[in-house]
């Protein structure tokens, strides 16, 4: 038998009547060492289809997955010991031998300079903080869909340096 406890696990829902007409209950797992920022995002993504737990460390996160189902994990990039990039570079990591289902990672990032640590983390999406709720909830529905969520807030813009369009020479300027 390969995987873990975790691997291979899956929920079955069914109605009173033995139907599937319940809808399942996701869970969203959030990690941040901030109180406020667990609220906040919680508030936000709670819903009667959504139980969200909370972690405060990168160890709890991969100790809270080896036990429970997780559909959605969001994590702030910067925690006291293993923040966000660790984290989901562990969880890639013990995804690749199936000691884990793979689970969805929504980074936090704190400037834009870090969408490069969560690209290189397979983070399915981030966000930039200050969060806005509803660019979260889009990313919440995304990540949970199945897809992506690149946040372009902050994106810079292309300046164009010494190539701009050239001036023609009126008739009156020839010399």
């Amino acid at each position: 038998m390969s995987g873990g406890p975790q691997a291979g696990r899956r929920r079955v829902f069914g109605g009173v009547d033995g139907s599937d007409s319940v809808p399942a209950v996701q869970t969203i797992l959030v990690a941040s060492d901030a109180p406020t920022l667990r609220k906040d995002v919680e508030a936000v993504i709670s819903g009667p289809d959504i139980e969200v737990r909370a972690v405060t460390s990168g160890p709890e996160v991969v100790a809270f997955v080896a036990e429970e189902l997780v559909d959605l994990l969001i994590v702030d990039m910067q925690m006291g010991n293993m923040g966000g990039m660790a984290v989901c570079l562990e969880l890639r990591l013990q995804e690749s031998y199936d000691a884990l289902d793979h689970i969805a990672v929504l980074m936090l990032l704190d400037r834009r300079p870090d969408v490069f640590l969560a690209r290189r983390s397979d983070a399915e999406g981030w966000l930039v903080k200050p969060l806005d709720p509803l660019r979260l909830r889009r990313a919440v529905t995304a990540l949970l869909d199945g897809g992506t969520f690149a946040d372009d807030s902050f994106t810079p813009v292309p300046v164009l340096v010494g190539g701009g369009p050239q001036l023609q020479a009126g008739p009156e300027s020839k010399p």
